[in-house]
């Protein structure tokens, strides 16, 4: 059986370092590096981190062929609301860090490439419900931009060059072991920190405002499963659609109060409100169930426990 040295880029974020810990699991901490343009925080310094900046293409190179790398991670990006402040350096990052992952997959020829996509591929004039695998996408953030471009990138680098390269459209990723990290998305991420620490919040979104949800466990375990699956088996190379659940602010707020009943919540919309209203409300990742067998474990309910029975003692140890 093939050895797989596996590297992870953006590491440091919400979901790499939950995959990080995934790829752990299944490989070993040995045969795992994660890397990131900051020093590793908390469960990172575990195992093998190292500082690398995808932007540098030399250094890229030198540090897959140094690691004899089988196998990329690529989660380097910047954000949906956090782009839209610096337009051309999201573009930069998430395009060009792409790019220099796919020439490396060809120059080292490896065995396969992870990149994520997102539901803001989609934009204002894309289903809302029900949003098909193959469907109109006209996206209004850079970082939607950026992500329809790069499945195009995706699937073009595997038809021409070969490279078995493999992508999902995340929805909203919800996760307690680290912050948020600048989506219109995490509203629900800092919610029940928020809930916790305050027992009120603050939501930039409108109560009825509705989008694709995943828990950060099935999001980990849906990348897995991917990368696991024969590749053929693997039949969309763009990006598969990928979903778990749909809620709104008002109704993530009720299941809260259901387990912290003085609990409240306020409304404030700002800007992320018109990036919300051009997603989607829910997906259809039926494609995703039938080529390789993705199945969720985690609805609001079941995700809502889990948190909130874990976070205290997380939070009790950063006081």
């Amino acid at each position: 059986m093939k050895k797989h040295k596996i590297l992870i880029i953006g590491a440091g974020g919400q979901l790499g370092s939950e995959l990080t810990q995934g790829l752990w699991k299944l490989y070993g901490k040995e045969n795992v590096i994660a890397t990131d343009i900051k020093d590793p925080q908390g469960i990172l310094s575990q195992g093998n981190f190292e500082i690398l900046d995808v932007l540098k293409q030399k250094n890229l190179f030198d540090f897959i062929k140094k690691n004899e790398i089988t196998q990329i991670y690529h989660l380097a990006a910047v954000l949906s609301a956090t782009g839209e402040k610096n337009p051309k350096f999201a573009w930069h990052l998430n395009m060009d860090g792409l790019i220099h992952v796919l020439d490396a997959a060809v120059e080292y020829k490896l065995d396969r490439v992870y990149w994520p996509s997102s539901i803001a591929a989609f934009g204002p004039t894309t289903p809302k419900q029900d949003t098909p695998q193959d469907t109109i996408m006209d996206p209004t953030t850079i970082y939607g931009i950026s992500k329809q471009a790069g499945e195009r990138w995706c699937e073009w680098y595997h038809r021409k060059m070969g490279v078995d390269v493999r992508s999902l459209r995340y929805p909203g990723l919800i996760g307690y072991k680290t912050k948020p990290g600048g989506g219109t998305t995490d509203y629900a991420v800092d919610i029940y920190f928020k809930a916790i620490t305050d027992k009120k919040f603050e939501c930039f979104l409108q109560p009825d405002t509705y989008l694709p949800m995943m828990y950060m466990d099935d999001a980990v375990k849906a990348t897995l499963d991917l990368m696991e699956a024969p590749a053929e088996k693997v039949k969309i190379r763009s990006s598969y659609n990928i979903s778990s659940m749909s809620f709104s602010p008002a109704e993530i707020a009720e299941e809260i109060k259901k387990r912290i009943p003085d609990f409240t919540i306020s409304y404030q919309p700002d800007f992320r409100q018109a990036i919300a209203d051009s997603w989607p409300k829910s997906i259809d990742d039926s494609a995703a169930r039938k080529d390789w067998g993705w199945n969720h474990q985690f609805g609001l309910e079941e995700m809502t426990e889990e948190i909130l029975k874990n976070l205290p003692a997380l939070l009790a140890q950063e006081a």
